[in-house]
């Protein structure tokens, strides 16, 4: 059976992608990050997710693939992505079809 978890830019999957498909599995997680193409991310913060998604994983080894424990991870890689636009390694990308400044306004640099 097929368990997600969806935030604003995370989704999680019990699910390996193949041949452009989803096929559930019961052991294996895929993430797809930002799917919107909200934000313009770069290679450095999009490792960090993808690195704290491992760590997040390694952690909860053991237990049992629920719904609870997946949107657990999606919340704190939500959390993640938050920091890194407060931060400004991620900026709002105004180009976007879907423009929803769910984590604050954009920092739009001002013209002297």
């Amino acid at each position: 059976m097929l368990l997600k978890s969806t935030t604003r830019h995370i989704r999680i999957f019990t699910a390996l992608v193949e041949n452009g498909e989803l096929n559930p599995s019961e052991d294996k997680l895929t993430l797809d990050v930002d799917p919107d193409n909200e934000l313009n991310w770069t290679d450095a913060a999009l490792q960090k997710v993808y690195s704290k998604f491992e760590e997040l994983v390694a952690a909860s080894a053991g237990q049992d693939l629920t719904e609870y424990n997946l949107r657990r991870i999606g919340s704190d890689l939500e959390h993640l992505v938050r920091s890194l636009l407060q931060n400004g390694e991620l900026s709002y990308n105004l180009e976007s079809r879907v423009l929803n400044y769910s984590m604050g306004l954009p920092q739009v640099p001002v013209e002297d």
